[in-house]
């Protein structure tokens, strides 16, 4: 007898089939529910994991990348031709990051409580992490100038801010909320201004700078208004994880299966995966090394960690199918998703290894003796 997975339902019509078997005890319909009720619960984690589903939607785009199985679908007279693609990019973004922003409260937010904080949160958070992806772009342009227009990729990812869940990830790591919450009200407003600078310093001449202000307007500056709106509103965190994750999958299958990998060279390839590794494991390793030397405590020193290393790739997706037009959609496409993937393994590593439950542990009674004053006994 096979026993379908689909539900609670199918695991209770189970049950009252096994019922109906002589001599079968009535532990084996419970067993059997509580088996098929685990079922689901493992998928509900899997889709609560942000990594799993990132690498999810990689894994996905590459097969329809490469299988070129909905190449109809994508051309430009296509049900998703790049315009379609745009514009259902940008709306589920915005709807987003809605839903994300509306889940940082309005108390506390005021920047005279603590502007020294405020002010190393835009550093870390918006200016610092955009120098390696610049470094990035000005090499492959200098040494690979056939590759340019891959390395515009480089460009989107260097003007994005640092991604909106930072703040109930601190909550989650022990990190410093309140710090979080702020900046990531101010470091998006910050970002209005910043993502059309650098779009326009190093791309000014190949975009549309309108259309590149619109887009920053519609996938940042509405959500924060409109967030505003919606914090009152109590919302199931298993719910909002599942939706949330659901929304990245989509957007990025949606966005990376346009990349254009088969012409893209190896030794491009192998660049942009050492820039995101040194943007994602090299700086987050350095603002935890020398935060610590410095004596930062860990919530303090989780925050600045996530703020520097874990970028809004939702964003970075955005603009390139947004302000580009043509072939170099695709082409700019593979930079950010090699950074996507680089990012999933680095949230991996920061899940089992640099925030781990041990090591937490381990820094919080460190920093309960430091703070303990000694009687000399």
């Amino acid at each position: 007898m096979t026993i379908g997975a689909n539900g609670p339902g199918h695991a209770c019509r189970a049950a009252v089939c096994f019922k109906d078997f002589p001599g079968t005890s009535a532990n084996i319909e419970t067993n059997i529910y509580i088996s098929e009720l685990s079922k689901i619960m493992k998928a509900s984690t899997l889709l609560c994991s942000s990594a799993f589903m990132m690498c999810l939607a990689v894994v996905a785009s590459l097969a329809t990348n490469f299988s070129g199985a909905l190449a109809d679908a994508f051309s430009a007279s296509g049900m998703l031709s790049p315009g379609m693609r745009s514009n259902l990019t940008i709306f589920f973004l915005a709807v987003m990051m809605t839903i994300s922003l509306s889940r940082i409260p309005s108390k506390n937010l005021s920047p005279a409580e603590n502007p020294k904080a405020l002010l190393r949160g835009v550093l870390l958070g918006l200016i610092v992490p955009s120098f390696i992806p610049i470094a990035g772009f000005l090499l492959i342009s200098a040494w690979m100038p056939e590759y340019e227009t891959y390395a515009w990729g480089l460009v989107f990812v260097a003007a994005t801010p640092f991604a909106a869940s930072v703040a109930p990830l601190s909550l989650i790591l022990r990190g410093d909320m309140v710090h979080a919450a702020r900046c990531t009200i101010y470091v998006y407003i910050a970002a209005l201004l910043w993502i059309p600078f650098i779009v326009w310093v190093f791309l000014g001449k190949y975009v549309e700078m309108s259309s590149l202000v619109i887009t920053v307007f519609e996938v940042i500056g509405i959500p924060i208004v409109v967030s505003r709106l919606f914090t009152w509103v109590k919302v199931n965190k298993t719910t909002m994880s599942v939706v949330l994750n659901c929304t990245i999958f989509f957007l990025v299958w949606l966005s990376a299966s346009s990349a254009n990998f088969k012409s893209a060279g190896i030794w491009v390839l192998a660049a942009f995966v050492a820039v995101a590794a040194f943007r994602s494991f090299g700086l987050g390793l350095v603002v935890d090394r020398g935060e610590k030397k410095l004596g930062v405590g860990w919530s303090q020193r989780v925050t600045d960690i996530l703020m520097s290393s874990y970028k809004n790739k939702g964003i970075a997706l955005a603009l390139c199918t947004g302000v580009l037009v043509g072939p170099v959609v695709g082409n700019a496409m593979v930079a950010i998703t090699a950074s996507i993937v680089v990012e999933v393994l680095w949230v991996a590593f920061m899940d089992s290894v640099l925030f781990s439950k041990k090591r937490m542990a381990s820094h919080a009674v460190a920093e309960s003796n430091v703070a303990e004053p000694h009687d000399g006994s």
